[in-house]
């Protein structure tokens, strides 16, 4: 082989190719960016910083991002752009020197039923191919082996048009592997006949129990006891077979009712439709207790929870079946197929092992093919989604990523950051945005935004190195080196929360008893058991208020008032002060303007063009109609209350005119978890991940629930800027102070160094956790130094 050689001596000019290695933004306005100019560096790491809500995600994912996409987008044709998401291009001047842009984000996978980690991943198809090759007895196609796929049967005549039209008899069958009593489901759910109605009554006389179905009403009781089908007087435990049929499953049928045609169905199909399709995190608190009393879902007694058929079950691969795969741990499942030697399937056994292989390298090993893709915690979700992009060929991307350390122990947090390395020295341009210093520090540039939140925020206060970053004035700056130091006296408990033989997941029957009056900290690395610990196995009514990670889901006319039930205390009070009714000022009501529907904006919708989205000429974006504006309550009228800032609410509400105290009380939770900026109107589905766990946050704690006394809180530092976890503790602890017991699921150490007792889990992942390896204070876990939460706390306050 003969190798080149040259003779020029003079190094070549630059080839003009080579100069693009920025990307530039000029005159970002997206959210509450401030006409924001900048230039990243391309094939370095990027780390975004700054407060919550100062407008890293708007600039990263909301300009850079979207406006990659939508410029992948205009490269289809005009038909298959038809089939795709319609993108708007970002408030921004210029953007030159894109890449195409990955996005890796925290937002919780599909919370479908029938999604799994196995069908969320190429995972799932390969192992289905891979059984129906392989698989003894041979039941199918790959389909036999999806619990997704249902199996079908049909025969009958079909027209033959070809010269002339004939009927010819035809047969079609499909096999699938679906469960046919759980539908694939895995789970079947049983509704309590007890808690809809008192079988003692008569229809006439009340029998529903079901909150808001009022005697009166001819929706709902009206229908049943006017349909024709029942005897309104009767008992409902007299009912006949038939008449009970007709009452609980009734096929849909139109009926009259007192002159209205309306259609009647049997009370279970009109339930299901009603409450159980609808999110219970969006339901009213009365609402959402009457769906947890009345539904109760079991394992499916005839697949026992693996989803799929009997002769999907039946077919082996070496005594193993797929239920069987599924069902392991990722390592375990990875060490199996590594063992399978079949020269007929050589390539898919590769892929299939370096797919798996990739669950185990990212610090997923602990989990298991069959694990439902919606209970997965936000951090678990984005690196799922990472396994496909870790073995890619492809170079010269944008990866994009939202805080990836969410979720992760510190123990893991150093693998995640090789990671983020790996993907940066394949050529590869990586964004990320983040708080945690341990990934600050890896950053080749670092860009921090601020200075504040909001409309405080949204411009560039620092560009450059780490050093420089720690150097400057900035807030990140300024905390960047902050420690918390451990307690010099911790509080003494009052009692006990006692768990017993606990087994849920991975728990190997755990006996704990958890301090109640004080700050308990439940640590340990990802997968240990921790949220099996405390949301698994906390006993049946213990008056606990748990405050999971599942996300607010809202649509654009859902807002920071309409969420926190701010916006009933405003309105009563507007009513009162005006004499009309109140549902005059809601823009989901009477008030609403009647040309945009008090949405404030006409959407158009362009086909396989961006939409547009245009202010209201009729009401000028203020959601309202022109009546209802000449109403005020101190001076304001209500789009201008809804334009309001938290803290600017607060004032307003607390004296003179427009004293609420109903709504002054929510607004003060709303400025303890820092939240004080938030405008009340501004929809949610333009907060920031940490605004939105904040504002959950902030609702549940104003709901004092009664006697209920235990707060469970499930890393209630996620999104939260390092300058406010300070402020985040000390809301902890005027809860704490107030007589409450709050036990908190945590990696971030200044939780753990603020707590009065710490539970750790481990020693590791899966099944080699489970196990409580320590119990005690923080000053004991850091002297002990006997497990990694403890090397990490006693590191981090510099022990």
């Amino acid at each position: 082989m003969s190798m080149a050689t040259t003779t020029d001596t003079q190094s070549p000019a630059p080839h003009a190719a080579d100069s693009h290695d920025l990307i530039r933004v000029h005159g970002a306005r997206e959210n509450n960016l401030k006409d924001v100019s900048i230039e990243i560096p391309k094939r370095r790491l990027t780390v975004f910083t700054g407060v919550s809500g100062s407008g890293k995600s708007s600039l990263v994912f909301d300009t850079i991002a979207a406006e990659s996409q939508r410029l992948i987008n205009e490269t289809y044709s005009a038909f298959v752009q038809g089939f795709m998401p319609t993108l708007a291009r970002p408030e921004v001047d210029v953007l030159d020197g894109l890449t195409t842009v990955i996005s890796v984000d925290q937002q919780r996978m599909g919370a479908d039923p029938r999604s799994t980690v196995g069908t969320a991943t190429d995972a799932n198809a390969m192992l289905r191919i891979l059984f129906s090759r392989l698989g003894k007895p041979h039941i199918g196609p790959p389909g036999a082996y999806s619990f997704n796929t249902a199996s079908v049967r049909a025969s009958g005549a079909i027209t033959v048009e070809r010269g002339a039209k004939k009927a010819v008899k035809a047969t079609f069958n499909r096999t699938g592997g679906m469960c046919t009593h759980c539908e694939g489901r895995g789970k079947v759910s049983d509704i309590d006949l007890a808690q809809l109605y008192d079988d003692s009554k008569s229809l006439a006389d009340g029998a529903f129990t079901i909150p808001g179905w009022k005697s009166d009403s001819q929706w709902t009781v009206g229908l049943y006891a006017q349909s024709g089908f029942l005897d309104p007087n009767k008992p409902i435990r007299t009912f006949t077979k038939q008449e009970m049929q007709d009452f609980l499953y009734g096929e849909p049928t139109k009926v009259k009712v007192n002159g209205v045609n309306l259609t009647y169905e049997g009370l279970i199909p009109k339930i299901q439709k009603s409450f159980l399709s609808k999110d219970k995190e969006a339901m009213q608190p009365h609402i959402r207790a009457f769906v947890e009393r009345a539904v109760t879902f079991t394992t499916c007694p005839e697949c026992d929870g693996t989803r799929l058929s009997e002769g999907a079950r039946s077919s082996k691969i070496e005594q193993i079946s797929i239920a069987d795969a599924c069902a392991m741990e990722i390592r375990d499942l990875a060490e199996w197929v590594r063992g399978l030697d079949e020269p007929s399937v050589a390539p898919l056994l590769t892929a299939l092992q370096g797919t798996l292989d990739s669950f185990v390298e990212i610090g997923l090993g602990y989990l298991s093919l069959e694990r439902p893709a919606g209970t997965l915690s936000g951090g678990e979700a984005q690196r799922v989604k990472m396994i496909r992009h870790l073995g890619s060929s492809l170079t010269d991307i944008t990866y994009v990523f939202d805080e990836p350390t969410i979720g992760l122990h510190p123990h893991d947090i150093q693998r995640m950051n090789e990671l983020l390395l790996r993907l940066r020295d394949k050529g590869n341009t990586v964004l990320v945005v983040e708080h945690k210093p341990e990934t600050i520090a890896i950053a080749d540039h670092v860009v921090d935004l601020g200075p504040g939140a909001g409309t405080a925020g949204g411009t560039v206060c620092f560009e450059g190195t780490l050093e420089g970053l720690r150097a400057s004035d900035t807030v990140t700056g300024r905390h960047l080196d902050d420690r918390a130091a451990l307690k010099t006296s911790v509080r003494t408990s009052t009692g006990a929360l006692k768990i017993r033989g606990a087994a849920a997941n991975n728990l190997r029957h755990v006996d704990v008893d958890i301090p109640l009056g004080l700050l308990a900290v439940v640590t340990g690395v990802a997968g240990s058991g921790k949220s099996s610990l405390v949301h698994g196995s906390i006993p049946a009514g213990e008056n606990v208020i748990s405050i999971d990670q599942t996300p607010i889901r809202g649509s654009r006319r859902s807002n920071p008032a309409t969420y926190t039930g701010l916006l009933e205390p405003i309105r009563k009070a507007f009513a009162k002060a005006n004499g009309v009714k109140p549902a005059l000022f809601s823009a989901n009501s009477e008030g609403a303007c009647p040309t945009c529907n008090g949405a404030g904006v006409i959407y158009t919708d362009l086909a396989m063009m961006a939409g547009v989205a245009t202010t209201c000429e009729e009401c000028e974006g203020k959601r309202f109609q022109a009546s209802v504006l000449e109403y005020h309550l101190g001076g304001r009228d209500i789009s201008e209350v809804l334009s309001m800032s938290v803290t600017e609410a607060e004032e307003f509400f607390g004296a003179g005119e427009a004293h609420t105290p109903a709504a002054h009380k929510i607004l003060d939770r709303l400025a303890d978890v820092g939240l004080g900026y938030l405008t009340l109107g501004q929809p949610l589905t333009t907060l920031s991940g940490g605004e939105r766990q904040r504002l959950k946050l902030a609702t549940h704690m104003a709901d004092k629930g009664g006697d209920r006394s235990v707060f469970v809180l499930d890393e209630p530092t996620t999104g939260l800027h390092l300058a406010d976890v300070e402020q985040l503790l000390g809301l902890l602890d005027r809860l704490v102070d107030s007589g409450k017991s709050v036990i908190v699921i945590e990696h971030h150490q200044a939780v753990m160094a603020h707590a009065d007792w710490i539970i750790d889990l481990g020693p590791g992942a899966g099944h080699d956790g489970g196990k409580i390896i320590f119990e005690g204070t923080p000053a004991d876990l850091v002297a002990d130094r006997s497990t990694l939460t403890g090397e990490h706390l006693a590191a981090y306050v510099g022990i």
